[in-house]
C-alpha cells in the first residue's frame, strides 16, 4: 500500500507571500526610510564652505539643512546628501542671503509626513506580525500534521494516515500462519466488498474488531492485508497520536478521523496500541488523565453513531487486553475479539520461507529444522532472524545463506554475540560444570525436552548455554513436566556443589526462574500439597498498577506464609533429587565437563556418545 498522492500541486503562494512581504519591508527600510551616511557639519564650517564656493546645493527642512558639495556629481538617492547642519534660530535670514550671494541652489521641504508614509508606518508592523504568524502556522502544520488545517496549527485534525489499495501492499498470501485470525476476518472482507449482500438479510457486521496478541505477532500487517484484500481505503493511526497537551484535541481528532472514514465508506479504520487511550477510566495510578478519558469517550460515542448503512469497520490492536475499559469491549463497540498467538512449529517454518523468498539459500537449509529450533519466536523475531543470517553470510564471504548462518543467528538473537577471552581457566571449569549439570539432568528426565546443544562460549549476559528443543509445541503443562523443569534449573547449582565444592553467583538466574515457576505451581495452578486447589494472582508478570492497589488482598498473612513454605519445600526437594541424580552419574558428568573444556560446544549426538561410554 502507498499513501494517495494529491490530485494537484499544492499552491505555494500562501506560504511564500509572508516571506515576500517581510523582504519588501526590509528593502523599504534600508533604501527609503534609513538615510545614507551623512556627516554632521558645524555651522561655522558650513558658512566658511559657502564663502569658499564649495557648497553646490542644499535642502532646507525646518531648522535642518542637508546638502552636497560642488565636486559631487552623482544624482542617486544614496549619495545625494554629503552633510547636514542645524541652523541657529537667529541666522535664517543672513544665511539665506549668503547662499543666494554665492549661487547655492536652495530646495525647501515641508515638515509634514506624506500620507503614503503614514499608511506604511501604521500598517507595516501589523503586516509583519500577521505575516510571521501565518508563516509559522504553516510551518508547524507541515511538521505536526503534514500540512493539515482545522484550527490554529491544525491540532484538531486527525493524524490518521490514509492508504489506498494499489496492489503493492501485503495480502493474505504474503502472511504465513495466523490461519484462524484470517478466517475470522474473512467475513469483514466480504462485507466491505459487498455490503448489500449482508443488508439483504438484515445482517450487521461487527462495528469493531479487537486483535489481541503478543508484540510482533503481525497485528498491524494483518490489518493492512485485510484492507488490501477488501480493496477499500485504510486509515491507520496509533492511539498515542490522539493525545496532545491541550484538553479536547484528542476528541477532535477522533471526530475528524471518523468523519473522513464515513465520507469514503466502505472503509477500514485501524487504531494501533489502543490501550494507550483505552485504559480503564478512574483507576488513579495509570489513568485519570482528562485528555485521555475524553478521547476514549469520543471513540465510544463515534462507534455508537455508526448507522447500519455505513460500511465502516474499526480494527484495533493491543497486547494488553486486560487493561482495556469494559465499555470498549461490550457488544456494539468491539463486538469480536481475534487472538493472534505466537506461531507454532509449522507456521514458523512457513514464515521463514516467506522472508527468504528474495534471498539466495544454500542447499543445506532446512526450514523445518529452523522452525523446530525457534520455539517462542514471533513473526517479527523470525524476520530479524532471517536478516541476521543474511548478515552473517555476508560477513563470512559466502554467496548464499547456509544452515549454520541461521543457527548462529538464532543464538545471537536469543543471547547476543559471542564474547571471546572473557573467562579465566577456573571460571571456564566452573561454567562447564554448571552447563554439564543442566544437560545431564535434562537427559535423564523422563518428560523433559531433549538437549540440542551445550556451550560454554559467553554470549551477551550468559556465560554458558544448555539448549533444549521441544519435539512438539506444548499448550498444557502437566505436574511431572514442571517438577522435572525445576530439577533442570537446579542442575547447574548441584553440579557446582558436587564437582567444585561450593556454589557461585552463576545460578542466580536459575534460582529466580525456579522460584517464579514454583509460585505459579502452588499459587495459581493448585499443585502444592499443603495449599490445596486454589488460584491466587501470585507470580503475574504484568500487574495493572492502578487496579491492584485499590483491590482487597486475596489472602491472609497466614496463607502467604503457607505459600512461601510450600514453595521452599518444592525447591529443596528438587535440589535434593538433582544432587542424588548427578551423584549417581558423576562419571558421565565429568566426561561431559572435560569435553566442554576441550571443544567449548557439544551437540546432542556428541553428548549421547559421551554418556553411553562404558
Amino acid at each position: 500500500m502507498a499513501e494517495t498522492a494529491p490530485s494537484k500541486p499544492e499552491n505555494l503562494w500562501p506560504q511564500w507571500l509572508p516571506l515576500m512581504l517581510m523582504a519588501f519591508s526590509v528593502y523599504y527600510l534600508v533604501k527609503v526610510v534609513l538615510p545614507g551616511p551623512i556627516a554632521n557639519l558645524a555651522y561655522s564650517d558650513f558658512v566658511d564652505q559657502i564663502k569658499a564656493g564649495e557648497v553646490r546645493e542644499v535642502i532646507i527642512k525646518g531648522d535642518h539643512i542637508r546638502g552636497r558639495y560642488s565636486n559631487n556629481d552623482s544624482d542617486t538617492a544614496r549619495t545625494r546628501v554629503d552633510f547636514q547642519v542645524v541652523i541657529p534660530q537667529l541666522e535664517n535670514e543672513r544665511l539665506l542671503d549668503l547662499m543666494l550671494e554665492h549661487e547655492v541652489k536652495i530646495v525647501t521641504e515641508t515638515d509634514a509626513v506624506p500620507f503614503w508614509a503614514q499608511l506604511v508606518a501604521g500598517f507595516l508592523p501589523w503586516i509583519l506580525i500577521i505575516g510571521f504568524f501565518v508563516w509559522s502556522s504553516r510551518a508547524l502544520q507541515n511538521r505536526l500534521g503534514n500540512g493539515a488545517g482545522g484550527g490554529l496549527y491544525g491540532f484538531g485534525r486527525s493524524r490518521a494516515r490514509r492508504f489506498e489499495n494499489n496492489h503493492g501492499g501485503p495480502h493474505y498470501e504474503d502472511i504465513a500462519g495466523l490461519e484462524t485470525a484470517k478466517q475470522d476476518l474473512q467475513e469483514i472482507i466480504e462485507y466491505l466488498k459487498n455490503p448489500e449482500k449482508f443488508r439483504a438479510l438484515d445482517a450487521h457486521m461487527p462495528k469493531g474488531i479487537l486483535m489481541m496478541g503478543a508484540p510482533g505477532t503481525g497485528k498491524t500487517m494483518l490489518a493492512r492485508a485485510t484492507a488490501n484484500e477488501a480493496g477499500v481505503p485504510f486509515f491507520s493511526v496509533s492511539g498515542s497520536e490522539f493525545i496532545e497537551m491541550f484538553v479536547g484535541v484528542g476528541a477532535s481528532r477522533v471526530r475528524d478521523m471518523f468523519s473522513q472514514a464515513r465520507k469514503e465508506a466502505p472503509a477500514l479504520i485501524f487504531i494501533d496500541e489502543i490501550d494507550s487511550v483505552g485504559r480503564v477510566r478512574g483507576t488513579g495510578l495509570g489513568g485519570g488523565n482528562d485528555e485521555r478519558e475524553q478521547t476514549l469517550n469520543q471513540i465510544l460515542a463515534e462507534m455508537d453513531g455508526f448507522e447500519a448503512e455505513e460500511a465502516v469497520v474499526v480494527l484495533a490492536a493491543t497486547n494488553r487486553p486486560d487493561v482495556l475499559d469494559p465499555a470498549l469491549l461490550r457488544p456494539g463497540r468491539f463486538d469480536r475479539k481475534v487472538t493472534l498467538e505466537l506461531p507454532q512449529r509449522a507456521a514458523r517454518s512457513a514464515i521463514v520461507q516467506v522472508h527468504c523468498r528474495q534471498k539466495k539459500l544454500a542447499a543445506d537449509v532446512d526450514f523445518d529444522a529452523i522452525g523446530a529450533a525457534t520455539p517462542g519466536f514471533s513473526g517479527a523475531e523470525l524476520a530479524n532472524l532471517v536478516n541476521e543470517a543474511a548478515l552473517a553470510a555476508v560477513s563470512a564471504g559466502r554467496e548464499a545463506i547456509a544452515m549454520d548462518d541461521f543457527l548462529n543467528a538464532r543464538d545471537k538473537v536469543m543471547m547476543g554475540a559471542p564474547r571471546t577471552d572473557l573467562l579465566n581457566p577456573s571460571e571456564r571449569r566452573r561454567i562447564a560444570c554448571h552447563e554439564a549439570g543442566h544437560a545431564i539432568t535434562a537427559h535423564y528426565a523422563e518428560h523433559s525436552d531433549p538437549v540440542q546443544k551445550i556451550s560454554i562460549v559467553p554470549r551477551g549476559r550468559a556465560l554458558g548455554m544448555t539448549e533444549q528443543v521441544p519435539v512438539e509445541d506444548r499448550h498444557n503443562l502437566n505436574q511431572d513436566f514442571l517438577l522435572e523443569k525445576l530439577s533442570i534449573y537446579m542442575g547447574g547449582r548441584a553440579a557446582e556443589q558436587l564437582l567444585c565444592g561450593g556454589v557461585s553467583t552463576g545460578a542466580a538466574d536459575d534460582l529466580r526462574q525456579a522460584t517464579q515457576l514454583a509460585y505459579k505451581m502452588v499459587g495459581q495452578w493448585g499443585m502444592g500439597k499443603n495449599i490445596g486447589p486454589v488460584g491466587y494472582s501470585v507470580g503475574e508478570e504484568h500487574p495493572f498498577l492502578g487496579r491492584e492497589m485499590t483491590e482487597p488482598k486475596e489472602f491472609s498473612d497466614e496463607t502467604a506464609k503457607a505459600l512461601d513454605d510450600e514453595v521452599r519445600r518444592i525447591l529443596v526437594e528438587a535440589e535434593a533429587e538433582t544432587m542424588a541424580l548427578l551423584a549417581e552419574h558423576k562419571a558421565e558428568l565429568e566426561r561431559l565437563v572435560a569435553a566442554l573444556l576441550d571443544h567449548e560446544t557439544i551437540t546432542h549426538e556428541e553428548m549421547v556418545t559421551l554418556i553411553q561410554q562404558p
